[in-house]
């Protein structure tokens, strides 16, 4: 009879570890002792509502949808939903400078703050570098406030629809806590 018990014990063990395992976050440490964190969100954008040209720069020879005069300047502040649904839960807002810096104006130099609400973590992320209109790229992190202080890692924007003159941005974070950093959260 108590052999019987025992193999119940042992099964409601494994089960407990199974549910321990199976309810962790999107949060992980990797093999350097750093916490990550990966998530998608999507930016809404509308021109003249949500993204405004302030200063229309010089066209260069081939002007296009997708070109922007060199040196132009754009400022935009943006919802970041949880869905490409204009209408999903909002979690964010993007506010940023863009600069046309390519004579063809596909290329911009872009500041971007974002300040996030997620289940977890809140505070704001900031980013910096040089962004592709057609193409995708990652744009750098370099900061951040809240529960994102001393964040590292990149943003992977990429163009998902293009209804004008609405805009929707699919973006891949990719966050990472240095380890003198990661011990104190506790998510």
């Amino acid at each position: 009879m108590a052999q019987p018990l025992r193999h119940y014990g042992v099964a409601i063990f494994l089960l407990a570890l199974s549910f321990k395992a199976t309810s962790t976050s999107t949060a992980t440490h990797d093999g350097h002792g750093r916490k990550s964190l990966h998530f998608t969100l999507y930016q809404q954008e509308t021109i003249n509502k949500t993204l405004y040209l302030i200063v229309k720069g010089v066209t260069g020879p081939d002007a296009s949808p997708t070109t922007s005069p060199f040196g132009s300047l754009f400022v935009n502040q943006d919802l970041l939903t949880i869905s490409p649904n204009s209408s999903s839960k909002v979690v964010g807002v993007a506010e940023g400078v863009s600069i046309t810096s390519s004579l063809d104006g596909l290329i911009n130099i872009v500041t971007e703050k974002i300040t996030l609400e997620l289940k977890h973590y809140k505070g704001s992320i900031s980013m910096l570098g040089t962004a592709h209109n057609i193409e995708v790229f990652d744009l750098p992190v370099v900061g951040g406030t809240g529960d994102f202080m001393f964040v590292q890692g990149y943003i992977k924007p990429s163009l998902l629809t293009f209804d004008s003159p609405d805009i929707v941005y699919r973006l891949e974070f990719h966050l990472y806590w240095p380890p003198y950093v990661a011990d104190h959260f506790s998510y």
